[in-house]
C-alpha cells in the first residue's frame, strides 16, 4: 500500500562517506555515476574502504564534498583489547602516510595537529586526548634545530576547545595559528557521529575534504578546510554517539532480521517459529536475513513494510517534536575513547616521523 507521508524533512545524516555512499545506492539502486570505491579486508580485523567522489554532482547525491575517503572498519575495536589496538595503530600509520604521499605532502613539510571537541564530554574528547599523546618537536625546530636528529618532522599541536568554553569559533582559532606558526598542512581530530550502532566506537574515517566542527550533533558551525586555511586539511574522526532514532530503528531491523532467520531455521526444522532459538546473529542484518515483505508487515505493520531510509526518517520524525531524538553513546565510552585515542597518536606519530617506528613509538606516545 502507497503512503503519502512528506519525510523530506527529516533526512537523517551522517558524519561518515561510506554510510552517505550506502544511502544513496540505497536510494537510487544502481551505481552512482563519479563515485569510485574499493574494498579491502584481506587483513584480520580490519577492513579498509576506500572512496573517492570525483565531481561536484557526485558529492551533491550522497551529500559528501569531492574528495578522498577511508574508512577502516575494526568490529573489535570496542572490546577495548591491547592487541586490536596495536593492529589498528600498525594499519593506521601506513594508511595515513600513504594517504599523505597521495596528496603531494612531504616528509619535510610542517604539520600543525588540531583536536578538536571538548575534553569535558567524554565522547567529545577524542581530539584533546590524541594531541596528548603527539610527539611534538616544533619548539625543538625553532629554538634549538641542534638537538633534532633525523627523520623527525616539524610538528605542533593545539586543542581550542569549543564554542561553549572560549566563546570564539574555532575555526577562527586556528586560522589565527595557521597565519602565524605556518604549517604546510592541518590534521584535524574530532568525534563524529554515525547512523549504524554497529559503526560505533569501531570505525575511523580519514578525509581530505576538512571538517565542520560540531556537525555530529547538528551544530552548524564554519569549516576548517582548505578553502578557509590555504593549506591542505585530513579529517580523522571516529564515531562515537548516535541519535536514539537511529536505535530505534536498528532494534526494529535487529526484531526483523532475529525473526528472518528463525523462520529460516524453523523451515529446515521443525517448520515452525522457533523463537527460543536464537541463531547466530550477525550485524549488521543485510537484505537477505529479514522476513519477506508481507511478514515483515505482519509482524511490525506498515513500520515494517516502510523501506529503511523512510522507515528511520518516520521514528526520527516522530521523536524530535517531543524532544527524544537524544544523542547516545556507550556506556564503554570512557575505556574506549582512551584506546583509541592512544591508537590514533600512535599511528601518527609513525606516519609523521619516519624515526619513529613500531619498534620505539611507545617512547613517544604518553
Amino acid at each position: 500500500m502507497a503512503h503519502n507521508i512528506d519525510l523530506s524533512g527529516y533526512s537523517i545524516r551522517t558524519d561518515l562517506a561510506l554510510e552517505a555512499h550506502e544511502l544513496a545506492r540505497q536510494q537510487n539502486e544502481s551505481n552512482i555515476e563519479g563515485v569510485w570505491l574499493q574494498a579491502d579486508d584481506s587483513e584480520p580485523n580490519i577492513k579498509v574502504t576506500r572512496l573517492h567522489v570525483q565531481t561536484e554532482e557526485a558529492g551533491k547525491r550522497i551529500g559528501k564534498l569531492p574528495g578522498r575517503y577511508l574508512t577502516m572498519e575494526v568490529p573489535k575495536l570496542r572490546e577495548n583489547d591491547t592487541s586490536i589496538e596495536e593492529q589498528v595503530a600498525k594499519r593506521f600509520a601506513v594508511e595515513f602516510a600513504a594517504f599523505l604521499e597521495q596528496m603531494g605532502i612531504t616528509r619535510d613539510q610542517k604539520a600543525l595537529i588540531v583536536g578538536l571537541g571538548n575534553w569535558n564530554v567524554t565522547p567529545d574528547a577524542l581530539g584533546p586526548m590524541v594531541v596528548e599523546n603527539l610527539l611534538i618537536t616544533r619548539h625543538l625546530f625553532q629554538l634549538a634545530p641542534e638537538t633534532v636528529g633525523e627523520g623527525y618532522r616539524e610538528v605542533s599541536a593545539i586543542s581550542p576547545g569549543v564554542l561553549g568554553i572560549t566563546g570564539i569559533e574555532t575555526s577562527e582559532i586556528v586560522f589565527g595559528v595557521v597565519e602565524k606558526s605556518k604549517p604546510d598542512f592541518v590534521i584535524c581530530i574530532d568525534a563524529l557521529a554515525s547512523r549504524a550502532l554497529h559503526r560505533v566506537n569501531t570505525t575511523i574515517q580519514i578525509s581530505d575534504t576538512g571538517i565542520h566542527p560540531g556537525s555530529g550533533v547538528g551544530n552548524k558551525r564554519k569549516a576548517i578546510d582548505q578553502a578557509t586555511l590555504g593549506i591542505p586539511v585530513i579529517a580523522v574522526g571516529v564515531p562515537t554517539v548516535v541519535f536514539a532514532s537511529t536505535i530505534v530503528n536498528d532494534a526494529i531491523t535487529y526484531l526483523l532480521g532475529h525473526f528472518g532467520q528463525s523462520m529460516a531455521e524453523s523451515k529446515r526444522a521443525f517448520n515452525k517459529l522457533a523463537l527460543s532459538s536464537v541463531p547466530e546473529r550477525r550485524e549488521p542484518y543485510t537484505e537477505d536475513d529479514l522476513p519477506d515483505p508481507e511478514s515483515r508487515k505482519t509482524f511490525m505493520g506498515l513500520v515494517g513494510s516502510l523501506p529503511e531510509e523512510e522507515k528511520l526518517q518516520l521514528i526520527h520524525e516522530v521523536l524530535r517534536p517531543l524532544g527524544q531524538d537524544l544523542v547516545v553513546t556507550p556506556k564503554e565510552v570512557d575505556d574506549f575513547i582512551e584506546g583509541v585515542a592512544n591508537a590514533i597518536a600512535t599511528g601518527l606519530n609513525r606516519s609523521l616521523h619516519q624515526a619513529v617506528d613500531e619498534d620505539n613509538s611507545a617512547a613517544y606516545t604518553h
